[in-house]
Parts: C-alpha cells; structure tokens; sequence
C-alpha cells in the first residue's frame, strides 16, 4: 500500500518536472523564432511567438512552484531540461510555416502529457496540481486552433 502510494507520488512529481522542462526548452525555441522569423508574416508572427514565450515563462514558474510545494525539485540546468524534456529544440532551418507547425506538434504533445498529469494528480487527490494543470492545457487548445486557423 506504502508502495503504490509513492509510486503515485512520484509519477505526479515526474509529470510536472517534464512540463517545466518543456517550458524551459519551449522557451529558448519560442524566442529563435522571435528573432529569425522573415517573411512577409514577420510582423504577425515575430508577436505571436513573444505572445507565446511570455506565456510559456508563466507556466515554467508556476510549474516548478507546484513542484516544489508538494516536494519535488524542479529541474533547474539546460543539460537537465533537455535531458528531460519531450520538445526538441528548433534545429534553425525551419522556414515560418515550419515554426509554426513545430510549434503546434510541440503543444499538442504538452496537452497529452498535461492529461497525464491531471490523471496522476487527480489520483492523488491533488486538486491544485489538476486545476495548475488543466488551466495550461486550455490555453495550448486554444492556441493550437489559432494557430491552425494562421496555417489555413
């Protein structure tokens, strides 16, 4: 019983550790296309991506906050985040429709992980961590849509 009870503890602890390396690696790949983006879209999408990193920071706190609250460590080195993390980083080839696909591909695999997390947190009867959890992954729906809809 003891046993199963840390292993959930843990697969909760690892969940959110993975979130905040995403954010971390998502982060530095958001701000690439910020800054080498060019095209005739350069104006809408070198916001779009600020717009995106601005939020991802917010998560990448929040999430390491959570994490530390209910007793984790928040991976905290470049080494560690990509080590860790499940988004890769931009390879610097990637014309602006690939940014933007890159970054669809990179959101929709948060949202799975974060239904994972939810799943593990819930088990936990840590609604915090849930609701932390779920209000990001609203937000990757949306942008994913947007996103899309910028594709055609």
């Amino acid at each position: 019983m003891v046993q199963a009870a840390i292993s959930r503890t843990d697969a909760r602890m690892k969940l959110l550790n993975r979130q905040v390396a995403n954010c971390m690696v998502l982060f530095m790949k958001l701000h690439r296309y910020h800054w080498y983006v060019t095209g005739p879209q350069f104006f809408t999408l070198h916001a779009k991506f600020e717009e995106l990193y601005d939020e991802v920071k917010g998560h990448l706190d929040d999430l390491a906050e959570r994490l530390l609250t209910i007793g984790g460590q928040p991976v905290g080195d470049l080494k560690g985040c990509l080590e860790t993390a499940s988004v890769r980083e931009a390879t610097g080839s990637e014309s602006p429709e690939e940014m933007v696909s890159a970054i669809i591909g990179d959101f929709q695999t948060m949202i799975a992980e974060l239904g994972q997390g939810m799943e593990a947190a819930e088990k936990q009867g840590d609604e915090a961590t849930s609701d932390l959890l779920l209000g990001i992954k609203s937000s990757l729906e949306k942008h994913i849509w947007m996103l899309k809809s910028f594709l055609g």
